[in-house]
């Protein structure tokens, strides 16, 4: 079975606060981004293992602890017939860049499991599968938008419809870990909720719908404001920092972008949600 996992944009993304277990609460609304990795799953041939090929993108770390093994072996402890199987990832997508790639494909890779061999999940089971793996592995189940809250992984809806929007997503080759973005940040309530923020034009989002990370990193990191900038010079209704970085994107409610020359070395993804 071949799947392509998507990322996803962060439209806002707030830390209210530090919670007891040692997390923090966010606030932030998930889109899904048609810029996808591939992934295929297959039953192995008998006695053989399960097995991991990786192309594409490095992946860092050992592929036996790959997000998308881990989450086949979640599956196989609770239903012992599940047979052996090849998976492969052609990644795309870049790492450490707020897209929520890494994320995306081990809940693809529990949505290929249920599909193809018949497991019968429902979505409330697979999102609980997926909450094991990680924070926001569990919003690629229904791959829809919404309000995410507590630590990411607690969603509810929102009549956001972005359908069409132009996009470009600038990736500047650098990568990110969750441990210095958190460590840079100061958790605080919103100061415009953005549930209601969101409901109003995109023209007023530059002023009210924003990243806690990139004011944390930018000052670390100058060239995640001057790609912030870059876009809107090309004529950008909203700009913003995805996730905890480092890609920056920027929307287009109507138009099409400014031609805009970018350095070798930063990927850049460009199409419609």
């Amino acid at each position: 079975m071949l799947v392509f996992p998507n990322a996803k944009l962060n439209l806002g993304l707030y830390v209210t606060q530090r919670r007891p277990d040692g997390f923090h609460s966010l606030e932030s609304v998930f889109v899904p981004l048609p810029w996808t990795d591939a992934f295929e799953m297959l039953p192995t041939a008998p006695g053989q293992a399960t097995s991991l090929t990786l192309t594409g993108r490095p992946i860092p770390g050992d592929p036996a602890t790959n997000l998308c093994v881990r989450a086949y072996e979640l599956l196989q402890a609770d239903f012992p017939q599940l047979p052996s199987v090849q998976l492969y990832l052609h990644k795309i997508v870049p790492i450490g860049a707020g897209l929520g790639g890494g994320s995306a494909d081990a809940a693809f890779a529990l949505k290929a499991a249920n599909e193809l061999f018949s497991l019968s999940l429902s979505v409330e089971a697979l999102e609980s599968y997926a909450r094991r793996l990680g924070s926001d592995c569990a919003f690629f189940i229904q791959n829809k938008p919404v309000l995410a809250v507590e630590r990411g992984d607690v969603f509810e809806e929102i009549n956001l419809n972005l359908k069409g929007t132009g996009c470009v997503v600038v990736y500047p080759n650098l990568h990110i870990s969750t441990a210095e973005a958190y460590a840079r940040i100061s958790p605080h309530p919103p100061q415009h909720p953005l549930r209601g923020a969101l409901a109003q034009p995109m023209n007023t989002w530059r002023h009210t719908v924003s990243n806690d990370f990139e004011t944390a990193l930018t000052p670390g990191h100058p060239v995640l404001d001057e790609i912030k900038q870059q876009l809107y010079a090309a004529g950008a209704t909203y700009a913003s920092l995805s996730g905890s970085g480092s890609a920056v994107y920027g929307l287009w409610e109507a138009g099409e972008p400014a031609a805009t020359t970018w350095p070798a070395d930063h990927t850049v993804w460009q199409g419609s949600l």
